[in-house]
């Protein structure tokens, strides 16, 4: 695409959308921890994207051209990009609703966020993209990071990764496979819907919100509710739905590899949120790991730029 050739640093409105959803999502772990300690995993996921998707079908009943703008999409990124969208939401909550404590809740929390780094190494194969040496150094300084975090400050060996991966192997699991969901949404839909003015997320939020309902049909939760636990599934689903609309439409009309960049610092915020919301003292080892994924992350992105006549 002409507005994406090489890596430009002037922000295009598309690429200031993708700054709004990474401030936004710097809140979503803390409060869907928070949610899930009340309602469960699933009850409290359904609750925010019940939110969300209701906003969305709101948007969709008054707008026409909305409608219309929808129904032009290749059914590709309809299907498949929405298929990863409602996964990485269902994964993403179950991950941080499973973590044994609010410490872990940073831990896992921090492995979700290798998706602006999977981001990039996607784009190499799915947008043309092209690396200098640089990659694989930050790449490697990123799960540096990680498994520092993973390790709890303890030597770093593999016995030590092994232990406290067998200690709740599917919140971690869980984690890394919303990491590996979102990078490759991501990619996918600059792919699949580049240059589009709107994106699909008025029915992935609402399809997203309908496959959790049938989900919590078949599980036994607390589903403690009280003011604030409508609260924060109000204002997280209002977010939210501002959140990836905004980054949807980053990933269409914005510079990939420059909003990919600025999402390195999301899990800083996101951890200085948790700490603050969850009231979590973290170890020094971790702010270590969080600083290392963030310079990794923005070294893999200073190594990329466009082949020519790429997407």
């Amino acid at each position: 695409m002409g507005s994406d050739a090489g890596i430009s640093r002037r922000p295009s409105s598309g690429t200031l959308a993708g700054f709004g959803a990474i401030v936004l999502w710097s809140t979503t772990v803390a409060l869907a921890r928070s949610l899930s300690e009340r309602l469960g995993p699933i009850t409290a996921a359904c609750a925010v994207y019940s939110v969300g998707g209701a906003v969305a079908l709101v948007r969709l009943g008054w707008n026409a051209e909305r409608r219309r703008s929808i129904a032009r999409l290749a059914r590709r990124y309809l299907f498949g990009c929405g298929a990863l969208f409602v996964a990485y939401m269902t994964v993403l909550f179950l991950s941080v609703g499973l973590a044994d404590s609010r410490r872990q809740v940073l831990e896992v929390g921090l492995l979700n966020y290798l998706w602006p780094a999977l981001t990039i190494l996607f784009s190499l194969v799915l947008l043309n993209k092209r690396a200098t040496w640089v990659l694989v150094p930050g790449t490697a300084l990123a799960l540096a990071g990680e498994v520092l975090v993973l390790t709890q400050g303890a030597d770093v060996s593999v016995r030590s990764f092994t232990r406290n991966l067998s200690g709740n192997p599917a919140a971690y699991g869980l984690g890394l496979a919303a990491a590996l969901c979102w990078g490759l949404y991501s990619t996918l839909t600059r792919r699949w819907a580049g240059g589009r003015r709107r994106g699909g997320v008025d029915l992935f939020l609402p399809a997203t919100a309908l496959a959790l309902l049938f989900m919590s049909l078949f599980v036994d939760e607390p589903r403690a509710w009280s003011m604030r636990s409508l609260a924060e599934a109000g204002f997280l689903g209002t977010a939210t739905y501002l959140a990836y609309g905004l980054w949807d439409r980053a990933m269409r009309t914005g510079n990939v590899v420059v909003v990919a960049a600025g999402s390195y610092l999301t899990p800083l915020f996101s951890t200085v949120v948790s700490c603050v919301y969850l009231a979590v003292a973290p170890e020094p080892s971790l702010w270590l790991g969080c600083a290392m994924l963030v310079a990794g992350s923005l070294a893999s992105w200073w190594s990329v730029s466009e082949r020519p006549g790429g997407q």
